[in-house]
C-alpha cells in the first residue's frame, strides 16, 4: 500500500541529490570548530538572515532551548504563546534546564499576539517578581505567517521595552515563500532567530540558531553543556546546505498542495480554516479517532486531534490529493 503521511513535515526522506551532498561532504571535529561543512552552513545561513553568527544544532527544540539560554539568566522569564512550540512543545525545557519562567499570551487568529496583551504580561521592575527579558514569536504560526508590519511593530515594542526579540523560526522559508520577500526581510527584526532544516526543508537532521556572535559564542557553551555538541556532522550539514540551495522554492508547491487538499475538503462540507502554507486545519471534534483509523486502513496517515492538522512537505505529490480528499469524501458516508 503507498501510504501518504500528513501527520507532519518532519517525515520526508532525503532526496538522491542530498544524499549525494552527505555522501561526499569534507567534515572534521564540529566541537573542535573544525568541520568546513558546518562551518559552511553556519556561515551561509547566518548571511542569509543578515546575522552574524550560526550554530548547528541537533534539533529545533535544542535550538530554541540554546536561545532562551542564551537570552535569559536564571530567574528571568520569556513570553511566548499559548500555542508556541517553544512554550507547548519542548517538555518545558527553559524551565527545567534554564530555570526560566515562561509567560504564556492567547495567540490571536493570525499567529501575532497582541502587544497590549504582550505588554500587560511584563513584570514590573520589583525583586517579588521574575525579570522579564525576553519576546518569543513563532513564524510560521501554526502555518500562518506574521505580516511583515506586525514584526516591525513588535520590534519597536521590545525596544522601547528594553526586550529582545527571539524568533522561533521552524518555517521560515514557508513565510518567505509565502510572502514574496527575502529571509532577511523577517529575520532584520530579531536578535535571534532559529531555523529547522529537517521540516519543509526535507533535510533529516538539524537546526541553525543566529544571532550576533556575542550571542552565539554563548550558546555554543550551552550547547556543550546540554550534549547537542558533535564531531563529524558535515554529513548532516550538507543536507542543510543542499537543502537551502535547492528546496526553498518548491515550498510553493507544498502550498498549493495544501489549497488543494482544502478545498477538496471544504467542498465536502468540512470546516477548515484558511489555508496560507502548507498546513490544513479541519475542525473533526470526537471523530478524530475514528477517522485517524479509516484513513489509516486506506493507507493515508494522520494525528488524531479535535482540531485536524494536514501537513504537506515534499513527499506529497500532486497525485496524492485526489485520493486524500476521497478518503475523506469516504468516511463522511461511513
Amino acid at each position: 500500500m503507498t501510504h501518504i503521511d500528513l501527520r507532519s513535515d518532519t517525515v520526508t526522506q532525503p532526496t538522491s541529490g542530498m544524499r549525494e551532498a552527505m555522501l561526499t561532504a569534507p567534515t572534521g571535529d564540529d566541537v573542535y570548530g573544525e568541520d568546513p561543512t558546518v562551518r559552511l552552513l553556519e556561515q551561509t545561513l547566518a548571511s542569509q538572515l543578515g546575522l552574524e553568527a550560526g550554530l548547528f544544532v541537533p534539533s529545533g527544540t535544542m535550538s530554541n532551548l540554546l536561545a532562551l539560554m542564551a537570552h535569559c539568566e536564571r530567574g528571568d522569564e520569556y513570553i511566548a504563546g499559548q500555542q508556541s512550540h517553544v512554550y507547548k512543545y519542548e517538555a518545558g525545557g527553559g524551565a527545567v534546564l534554564g530555570s526560566i519562567q515562561p509567560q504564556p499570551v492567547e495567540m490571536e487568529a493570525d499567529g501575532t499576539l497582541d502587544l497590549d496583551r504582550v505588554a500587560a504580561a511584563i513584570k514590573p521592575d520589583d525583586f517579588h517578581f521574575a525579570r522579564t527579558r525576553l519576546l518569543a514569536l513563532e513564524n510560521t504560526m501554526h502555518g500562518k505567517v506574521l505580516p511583515l508590519e506586525y514584526l516591525e511593530a513588535a520590534r519597536a515594542f521590545t525596544r522601547e521595552r528594553g526586550l529582545a526579540l527571539h524568533l522561533d523560526g521552524a518555517r521560515l522559508f514557508n513565510a518567505v515563500v509565502k510572502l514574496g520577500c527575502q529571509a532577511q526581510d523577517i529575520s532584520r527584526h530579531f536578535d535571534s532567530v532559529s531555523v529547522c532544516l529537517s521540516k519543509g526543508l526535507g533535510a533529516p537532521v538539524g537546526s541553525v540558531l543566529c544571532g550576533d556572535e556575542a550571542l552565539i559564542a554563548k550558546a555554543r557553551r550551552l550547547r556543550k553543556i546540554v550534549g547537542g555538541g558533535m564531531r563529524q556532522a558535515g554529513v548532516l550539514a550538507a543536507a542543510g546546505l543542499y537543502a537551502l540551495e535547492n528546496q526553498v522554492q518548491r515550498l510553493a508547491r507544498d502550498h498549493e498542495r495544501a489549497l488543494a487538499i482544502a478545498e477538496g475538503l471544504m467542498s465536502l462540507g468540512y470546516p477548515v480554516e484558511p489555508v496560507q502554507t502548507n498546513m490544513v486545519y479541519v475542525q473533526i471534534g470526537d471523530r478524530a479517532g475514528a477517522l485517524k483509523a479509516f484513513c489509516a486502513e486506506r493507507g493515508v496517515l494522520l494525528t488524531a486531534a479535535p482540531r485536524l492538522r494536514l501537513v504537506t512537505h515534499l513527499d506529497v505529490r500532486a497525485e496524492h490529493v485526489d485520493p486524500v480528499v476521497e478518503t475523506f469524501a469516504a468516511f463522511a458516508k461511513a
